[in-house]
């Protein structure tokens, strides 16, 4: 399979599939990203680890790292391999008492896996001709909305970024924030805690 190296770049929400995210994959040495639709659960999931937040209590993904670090599995790679009528197709490459044994999985899961076991993630050209898309905007237009297709495979629109959600707690001071982020955390209302640590990042950014 001629691998191709992606990375996770972001996380967004899709504008027709109510519930539904847009997970961001781009080619590391390349112009090309690739657009996958997922399930809040998972962007929630995937989102966490990005943020770097610590729920109280471990989700299912961090479950499953616990279990295979005590059992001495080691992730070595994830590969999206296959497209097929909309639906990527992936798999996890784990080492097993010496063994490389392959495990089915969908996208969503061993992205979330790979992010906490910090194994890489590939795809193959045909994948990123097929589904692939380039996104071109200068680094002032960062907070901006930009829309863009994403190919024959998907329908939807995806805005690269937004800042609407952060304005209303522009109000608050950082002592405030941060109160408001353990809370939230706390609550397990990583969706907000996540709104909530931009907010704190953009302050700090421009102190």
């Amino acid at each position: 399979m001629d691998k191709i190296s992606l990375n996770v770049l972001g996380l967004t929400y899709s504008q027709t599939q109510s519930g539904a995210y847009a997970l961001l994959l781009s080619e590391e040495n390349g112009e090309r990203r690739l657009p996958i639709i997922i399930g809040g659960y998972e962007a929630q999931a995937i989102a966490i680890e990005l943020e770097g937040l610590k729920p109280p209590r471990p989700l299912t993904h961090d479950l499953f790292v616990s279990l295979a670090r005590t059992v001495e599995i080691k992730f070595t790679e994830v590969n999206i391999y296959k497209l097929e009528e909309g639906i990527f197709f992936s798999e996890l490459v784990i080492q097993s008492r010496g063994a490389a044994i392959r495990i089915d999985a969908r996208t969503s899961d061993a992205i979330a896996l790979a992010l906490r076991f910090k194994c890489p993630i590939y795809t193959t050209e045909e994948i990123l001709t097929k589904a692939g898309i380039i996104l071109d905007f200068d680094k002032q237009q960062k907070q901006e909305i930009i829309e863009e297709g994403l190919g024959e495979e998907h329908k939807e629109k995806i805005p690269i970024k937004s800042t609407s959600k952060s304005s209303k707690y522009s109000s608050y001071n950082l002592t405030d924030l941060n109160g408001l982020l353990e809370k939230a955390i706390g609550d397990e209302d990583y969706e907000k805690a996540s709104e909530i640590r931009d907010e704190i990042s953009k302050r700090s950014k421009e102190q």
